[in-house]
């Protein structure tokens, strides 16, 4: 799903997919006042070291990074396997027909799903395999140990044989009345799947499909199943043992991934995931008000308000900087202790849909209208 939220808030429209379904996607709409682009003193250079186009991309979270390549995927179904450090295509492969949800990658096989719902699998872009799935899937495939990972819109799981696409196993649980259209989360952390379900972070064996344990990120409160709706959305931020993530309008918090038990929470209305490194944690509200917390308490370290009502994707921390992506396609670099702005950069006027990703030096980011930036700080 795009940064614009553009079902109806009706909680009768909603209700009565419920009741048609038994599992409606939900939208949100929760519109800011844009604030200006503020003046500021750089206090870093940085310039674009590369940049190539793809085709436009409809969907978010379209960067995989494997190693010192990065996987993208446009919304025409064209993938491509690009070195991060200079632009250069390694490999292609192409889908019949347009994507659903962005591609998922090891850097060797990679996978997608199409809006048909046909899952398909390449090996350094020539198409092994193809499967029909019967659920819509809104969350780029994980690849990882020669599997392929899939979370449905309703949250289940899905594990194949990344070469011959046999099925592994799936993950059925009771679900959510209503679940998001936009992606989940579905991450790896050791030798355990880690996806959400619903509030929830659940620790999966990748083997079996066996669930390991299950710690709740918020514990959401209302009268009714859109009150309560609390998705977890991608994506998931990892620091040390801590996994962290944003439980979709109501919450922030974090995970000990090694006792499968919550850590903290903290009530923050917002709409995209986070990022975190060692020290802290750090994303932006519905209003794109941004906070940075301290990961190993939940304490606020700061907040900042010059980006408010830009339309802010998920960020990156990384280094001495907070890596935003706005509406515009401009990119903000605030400093990781004060939230301060120290450099922007401008990509195409489109919209940064992707959460900036750091590899081979650079920091890279997509916009709307295929353009891939690799921006090189100074």
């Amino acid at each position: 799903m795009s940064g614009s939220r553009h079902a109806s808030r009706s909680l009768i429209a909603a209700g009565l997919a419920a009741l048609l379904s038994g599992c409606a996607v939900y939208d949100w709409v929760m519109p800011a006042k844009k604030a200006p682009l503020e003046t500021y003193t750089a206090s870093l250079s940085g310039r674009s070291a590369w940049n190539i186009r793809v085709d436009s991309i409809k969907f978010p979270l379209n960067v995989a990074v494997a190693g010192d390549r990065i996987v993208v995927a446009d919304s025409d179904g064209v993938l491509q396997a690009l070195n991060a450090a200079d632009g250069k295509q390694l490999w292609r492969g192409e889908l019949k027909g347009k994507l659903s949800a962005a591609v998922g990658s090891d850097g060797r096989y990679a996978a997608a799903v199409s809006a048909d719902n046909e899952l398909v699998a390449f090996d350094a872009g020539k198409k092994l395999w193809s499967k029909q799935l019967t659920t819509p899937v809104k969350t780029a495939p994980l690849v990882a140990g020669e599997r392929v990972f899939v979370l449905t819109v309703d949250r289940q799981v899905l594990a194949y044989d990344a070469i011959d696409g046999r099925k592994l196993w799936e993950l059925r649980r009771p679900g959510e009345p209503l679940t998001l259209n936009q992606a989940g989360v579905i991450n790896a952390y050791k030798d355990t799947l880690v996806v959400g379900q619903g509030p929830r972070l659940a620790g999966v064996d990748p083997l079996s499909g066996q669930l390991r344990w299950e710690a709740s990120v918020a514990n959401p409160r209302g009268t009714n199943e859109v009150e309560r709706l609390a998705d977890l959305v991608a994506p998931l931020a990892r620091s040390g043992e801590m996994l962290c993530a944003r439980a979709f309008q109501v919450a922030v918090g974090c995970i000990n991934a090694e006792r499968g038990t919550a850590i903290w929470s903290r009530n923050n209305a917002g709409q995209v995931g986070v990022s975190a490194d060692g020290d802290l944690l750090v994303g932006a509200d519905v209003s794109d008000r941004i906070t940075a917390w301290k990961t190993a308490n939940g304490d606020v370290a700061w907040s900042a308000d010059q980006l408010q009502g830009r339309k802010l994707g998920a960020p990156l921390l990384t280094g001495k900087v907070a890596v935003f992506g706005d509406g515009e396609g401009y990119v903000h670099f605030l400093s990781r202790e004060t939230g301060k702005t120290q450099l922007r950069l401008e990509t195409d006027g489109s919209a940064v849909v992707a959460a900036p990703q750091a590899v081979a030096g650079l920091i890279v980011v997509v916009t709307a209208k295929g353009g891939v930036f690799g921006f090189k700080l100074n």
